[in-house]
């Protein structure tokens, strides 16, 4: 498996662009009609994000999402060889200042983002442009892949630490050294995660952002990603820590409700480049 996955990243990558995208395109379709397990919970997920849309139309932002999820991993193995003009001229941003104000600050930053658009792209565009990251990842197997995809986002300049460490304790010293970290949080991978109203369901999303924020004080912000033409589009939101409430743990819930909230929002705005392959509401069978 690892040989095989290692030949069609050095195939994608060595690819005219042009003729890459193309090939991208036709591996989503094929995907799509083929409609297995993944297909089909893209599928679901978006019928209830926008449940009133009709079945054609259902189909068709289910086969626009595909092609939006293999474009992701078709940038990710080309991201590596692109300049860092590249990277940046083809980096819209919303709201940048919550980032980079609180960075310049030395108070740290936490950014929590869902599962949208090229989270690796984003990434890469603040790496080249002076603000390096720390971020958690899941493991994947084999162990080989996993390391492949460790040496990569190394290469691109992130920290990666798998989220089978005890990431809440190093997380925490990169933020009062006054560095940035990103967590995608739209899909607890714990089981322990706070339930939150999530587009009209009930969602499980790990509590580590707002455990962070919290006892750090350095802020928390979500970004959501889309796809652009040309590249991305980062919309930055703050999430306001709530001042009324004592208890530790309802105070933690308060904050992952507001991070669904800003997730929710630009998911519904644009659902099609939310990836989310997997199950989300408690409700649904796995």
């Amino acid at each position: 498996m690892f040989l095989t996955y290692l030949l069609a990243w050095k195939l994608i990558a060595a690819l005219p662009e042009k003729i890459a995208y193309t090939v991208a395109n036709q591996i989503s379709d094929f995907i799509y009609f083929r409609n297995g397990k993944g297909v089909k919970r893209l599928r679901s997920n978006y019928g209830r994000v926008l449940p009133n849309l009709s079945q054609k139309e259902l189909s068709n932002l289910t086969k626009a999402g595909m092609r939006s999820y293999l474009r992701y991993w078709f940038d990710t193995f080309r991201l590596n060889k692109w300049s860092k003009s590249r990277i940046i001229n083809t980096t819209e941003v919303v709201r940048e200042n919550l980032l980079r104000d609180p960075i310049a600050a030395k108070q740290g930053c936490i950014v929590a983002l869902p599962h949208a658009g090229n989270w690796d792209h984003a990434a890469a565009y603040f790496c080249s442009t002076g603000i390096n990251l720390t971020a958690v990842v899941e493991k994947l197997k084999p162990e080989a892949i996993f390391k492949k995809f460790l040496d990569y986002r190394q290469s691109i300049g992130i920290e990666p630490i798998s989220h089978k460490e005890k990431t809440i304790p190093l997380l925490t010293q990169r933020l009062q050294e006054g560095k940035l970290i990103a967590l995608v949080a739209d899909r607890d991978m714990s089981r322990n995660g706070i339930e939150v109203d999530f587009i009209g369901g009930i969602a499980k999303m790990p509590s580590g952002p707002a455990i962070l924020a919290i006892n750090t004080g350095a802020p928390l912000i979500t970004a959501y990603i889309r796809y652009t033409d040309n590249g991305i589009k980062i919309i930055f939101d703050q999430v306001i820590i709530p001042t009324n409430l004592q208890n530790e743990n309802e105070k933690i819930s308060a904050v992952t409700q507001l991070m669904a909230n800003n997730f929710a929002k630009h998911i519904k705005e644009s659902p099609v480049d939310w990836h989310m392959l997997q199950r989300i509401w408690v409700d649904e069978e796995n």
